[in-house]
């Protein structure tokens, strides 16, 4: 006969077997966790490589080529912030706006590596500008992203700021079309003069959105899914004037 302790030490292993069976591990679902905050974030990227035909250019080292540009224009702008724009020493809460309005200047120097990169390569408008813009975003993506989801993505506590980094990375591929198309219709010599003052407008707007972003978030207080939702906003209409433009430049001519 089997006793009492014996039937019930068989059905805790029993249901212990159940659950190991039903519920996965730790490992398992943060593994799961990281696979959709990457998947998220760099298969918009490769999707656009593949439907804006730039892998029938073979452009992947124009874009390589595009991303060192990136790098090295990030370099110049931390050595230029870290000699002429110490940390701000004010008080805690206070938002020093002349301060990271003159950070934010520097941002032009992209536009200049942006123009670098497209006078570099030869062809189309349309080809120029997504080449720029691959590797202008890619690099960012690489070098700002890749880590933050591959160490914090992986941990045990969940978090909702790696899919919103995630949703962030495709706010910033579109910003960058927009903006390589901004700078290449900027510096055309045939541009009209009645399309001069709208292509500065959103040169600005796109060297100023991070500032313009970070005041609004300050000044609303913003959460982070709100500041994410008016940053895509904001990046929307930019991307539709400049998509506007640029159809009725090409078609002009």
């Amino acid at each position: 006969m089997v006793s009492q302790a014996e039937l019930n030490r068989i059905s805790f292993r029993s249901i212990r077997r159940a659950q190991g069976a039903v519920i996965p591990s730790t490992d398992a679902m943060t593994l799961f966790h990281f696979g959709n905050c990457f998947a998220l974030a760099y298969f918009p990227y490769f999707i656009t490589y593949k439907c804006s035909g730039l892998s029938e250019y073979n452009a992947f080292w124009r874009c390589v080529q595009a991303g060192a540009t990136y790098l090295f224009v990030q370099l110049c702008k931390m050595l230029f912030l870290a000699t002429f724009f110490p940390t701000w020493e004010g008080g805690a809460g206070v938002y020093d706006f002349v301060g990271e309005f003159m950070k934010a200047t520097v941002d032009l120097a992209d536009l200049l590596g942006l123009h670098l990169v497209m006078s570099r390569n030869a062809g189309k408008g349309e080809y120029k500008i997504m080449v720029a813009a691959m590797g202008w975003a890619t690099a960012e993506l690489v070098m700002s992203r890749c880590l933050p989801l591959w160490v914090g993505a992986r941990g045990i506590e969940f978090d909702w700021k790696y899919i919103q980094m995630s949703f962030d990375s495709n706010i910033s591929l579109v910003h960058y079309i927009a903006m390589a198309s901004v700078v290449w219709m900027f510096t055309r010599y045939d541009l009209p003069k009645s399309f001069r003052l709208p292509v500065t407008v959103l040169l600005g707007l796109c060297v100023y959105k991070a500032f313009l972003m970070e005041l609004f978030v300050h000044m609303f207080l913003l959460g982070s899914w709100t500041a994410l939702l008016v940053k895509a906003l904001l990046t929307g209409v930019v991307s539709l004037c400049s998509l506007f433009l640029f159809v009725t430049l090409v078609h002009s001519n």
